[in-house]
């Protein structure tokens, strides 16, 4: 855990001197389309793996950026320099710097971090709080809500392929309150208590590591669209019950 917050103090450092900055040139990682990735993206990512280099030699990394490294540990840290590289270009402070440690079954640990607005969310291995300001104070996600009662959030409009998109409607025509863009700030705000669903498609291993360790460590559920393993990417589902879980899990699969 402290290396974990050695790397997330490491990424604001490179982060933050690019934020909101009109040297900010971003490039197009997309042979069609357009997939952002910043010079911020790739600091922040060499910047934590020169930490675990020096700190866990033996553990395995994958990253966005960088790709895959091989280790003997039987532990992976899985690295999303910025999340939400869109919203980074716009000068929004929704995305974060996720920070995941995995096992063979999943994530265990994770931190969230969102460095402009100096919030840290840490979840797992017996810890579930923000850091912000100096202050600490536990997460918890929200109890005793009904889909009808719910704020769900996710962050593109049209949520994956036209099937996962139509599925994603039917949860969305229930909810109370349905916003849209915040990327891993989304997952974060379900961990503490203001959001009561994300759903989320086309996603990628080192999108969701951190956010699923941190939803859980808050009491929270999260799973794939059939109610399986999430940390392989692809669809997500979060939960801030296990009851809102089912009911949402239902709509989803056209029940």
């Amino acid at each position: 855990m402290a290396v974990a917050h050695r790397l997330a103090d490491a990424a604001r450092i490179e982060t933050l001197g690019l934020f909101r900055s009109p040297g900010l040139h971003p490039d197009n990682k997309a042979a069609a389309g357009f997939d952002p990735v910043t010079e911020a993206d790739r600091a922040s990512e060499r910047a934590m793996r020169a930490i675990l280099a020096a700190e866990r030699p033996e553990d395995a990394i994958l990253g966005e950026e960088y790709g895959v490294q091989n280790g003997q540990s039987g532990l992976t840290w899985v690295l999303d320099p910025i999340d939400g590289t869109r919203a980074f270009m716009a000068g929004a402070p929704s995305w974060g710097v996720l920070i995941g440690l995995s096992d063979s079954d999943g994530p265990i640990y994770g931190i969230v971090d969102q460095p402009h607005l100096d919030e840290r969310f840490e979840g797992g291995l017996g810890r579930a709080r923000l850091i912000s300001r100096g202050e600490e104070r536990p997460l918890a996600t929200r109890r005793g809500v009904a889909l009808a009662q719910a704020t769900l959030m996710t962050t593109y409009p049209e949520v994956g392929s036209p099937t996962e998109h139509a599925a994603f409607r039917r949860v969305a025509e229930r909810a109370r309150l349905v916003r849209y863009g915040l990327d891993c700030y989304a997952y974060a705000l379900l961990a503490a208590g203001h959001v009561d669903l994300v759903i989320e498609a086309g996603l990628q291993p080192y999108d969701v590591a951190a956010p699923i360790a941190v939803v859980r460590a808050a009491g929270g559920v999260a799973t794939d669209w059939r109610g399986g393993p999430a940390h392989h990417g692809g669809t997500l589902i979060a939960a801030g019950s296990p009851e809102l879980h089912a009911e949402a899990l239902a709509l989803l699969n056209g029940d």
